[in-house]
């Protein structure tokens, strides 16, 4: 056995987590060289919502957070959430803007991809996979981690295996509901490791309260590098403490070799940073609290805030209980995709919409419509055919690999923002988030030709929120 290596959350998926991605640049800019002489396998720093949150809510460039961080971080790895044929966006993108995302991510700054689809279907992998290798990336292609009658260990060392000829350097196991136990992940991880010869990461999060025992036990069976957050933003909906993981393994054959006290420095930065967001309210104390019931209703942390969300906005926040026993059962219908971006947005809402329209499929969304027609890929268990009419009528279901049916986008994109394209990366900006993108660019006009930032977001209806 070798040292465990161990990937930071701080600056990427614990704040996505517990406080829907709102940290800014700005408060994590006096921590980044410290974090970064810690010794940590990678910090994982960009993609997942920060790109959407960055314009959406902060009026920040997210290259531009990019290139910050890379600037302040020199030693250690940047590591990025990527969502294979989605980008960081919600739908599929020709394979162009695919390619010109990858490269663009890696010419700013990032080492490593951790590239998954919600559906794990490789096919909507292979262009990003292809795209990292030729601009010479690290592909960590990540297994979208779920439970069910189809998610048997074969069914996710098959997988890996796919994965692994596909061209991945490493393999994560991605379980965004914290629905992997303890000795299931030792199972998993000593089946990966003798089917595979590349490393295995774990990624998982503390909803249910098992995180910190399911990581021991996947080292225990060898997995090489596993995710942890520092612990004022740890726990909860995030991810297992840092500090305790190293204390934990400290004089064993598994020793991380990193110092406690250095640690201590990165505690003491983001208390305060905690106390903030929960006396402003962006923390809310619910995510905090350990829920047993993930492992019933597989919902993961950001998927439960934004169910949160949407019942408070409809003034139903007493139907919570009756939309997560809703979810399995939407689930169970659109063939059991695993629950993570977008697909746990799309079932969520669905059930939302179920539960609040007093009649099931009463109200469809388009992109439940979409998931069911094929849009995304294909479902880990067929749709019923009498399930697919039902939602979808006499159109036909896609069997190909959805990117096949689109043509080349980034010509007509330029074309369409050259008015406001200061930078290459803009149209990959406007590619994914359009009409947020372009609010974005005019406040940035506006406070480029000396409009105060309050006077441009005022003027332009972008709130900070």
């Amino acid at each position: 056995m070798s040292q465990i290596k161990i990937t930071e959350t701080v600056l990427r998926d614990s704040h996505q987590s517990l406080i829907a991605t709102r940290m800014t640049t700005e408060e994590m800019l006096p921590i980044l060289e410290k974090l970064d002489n810690i010794g940590y396998h990678s910090l994982e720093a960009w993609g997942g919502a920060t790109f959407d949150s960055c314009l959406r809510f902060l009026n920040e460039d997210p290259w531009e957070r990019l290139r910050t961080i890379r600037s302040h971080v020199k030693n250690t790895k940047l590591q990025m959430l990527f969502r294979g044929q989605n980008i960081l966006g919600y739908r599929h993108y020709s394979d162009d803007v695919v390619e010109y995302f990858v490269q663009k991510s890696i010419a700013n700054g990032i080492d490593i991809l951790r590239i998954f689809d919600a559906l794990n279907d490789p096919r909507n992998l292979r262009t990003a996979i292809n795209a990292t290798k030729k601009e010479g990336g690290h592909v960590q292609a990540a297994i979208s981690y779920t439970t069910g009658e189809v998610y048997t260990t074969e069914y996710f060392t098959s997988y890996a295996k796919t994965l692994e000829e596909m061209g991945a350097d490493s393999i994560c196991v991605k379980d965004m509901a914290g629905l992997l136990r303890p000795y299931d992940a030792y199972e998993l991880v000593k089946a990966l490791k003798e089917t595979v010869k590349i490393p295995i990461q774990i990624h998982t999060h503390y909803t249910s309260g098992l995180a910190s025992m399911t990581l021991l036990k996947a080292i225990e069976a060898g997995a090489d590098i596993v995710d942890t957050a520092i612990s004022p933003m740890a726990m909860g909906t995030s991810q297992p403490p840092t500090e305790a993981l190293v204390a934990t393994l400290a004089g064993t054959e598994y020793d991380t070799g990193i110092k406690l006290s250095e640690l201590d420095e990165i505690t003491k930065f983001f208390t305060p940073l905690r106390e903030k967001y929960l006396a402003s309210g962006q923390l809310d104390p619910k995510m905090l609290k350990v829920d047993v019931n993930a492992l019933i209703y597989q919902v993961p942390g950001g998927m439960l805030s934004n169910l949160v969300s949407q019942l408070k906005q409809a003034g139903k926040s007493d139907k919570l209980t009756e939309v997560l026993e809703e979810v399995p059962r939407v689930r169970a219908d659109a063939g059991y995709p695993p629950l993570v971006t977008p697909s746990s947005q799309i079932v969520g809402t669905q059930a939302v919409f179920n539960v609040i329209g007093g009649e099931r499929y009463k109200m469809v969304t388009k992109e439940f419509k979409g998931l069911v027609e094929g849009q995304y890929g294909k479902t880990p268990v067929d749709i019923s055919p009498e399930f697919v009419k039902k939602i979808i009528g006499d159109k036909p279901q896609i069997t190909c690999r959805p990117a096949d049916a689109l043509a080349p986008e980034l010509d007509t994109l330029r074309e369409k923002i050259k008015p406001y394209m200061e930078q290459e990366e803009d149209v990959l900006s406007y590619a994914l988030f359009e009409q947020v993108a372009l609010k974005f660019f005019e406040y940035r006009k506006a406070k480029k030709y000396g409009i105060d930032a309050d006077n441009a977001d005022a003027a332009l209806g972008i709130h900070n929120a």
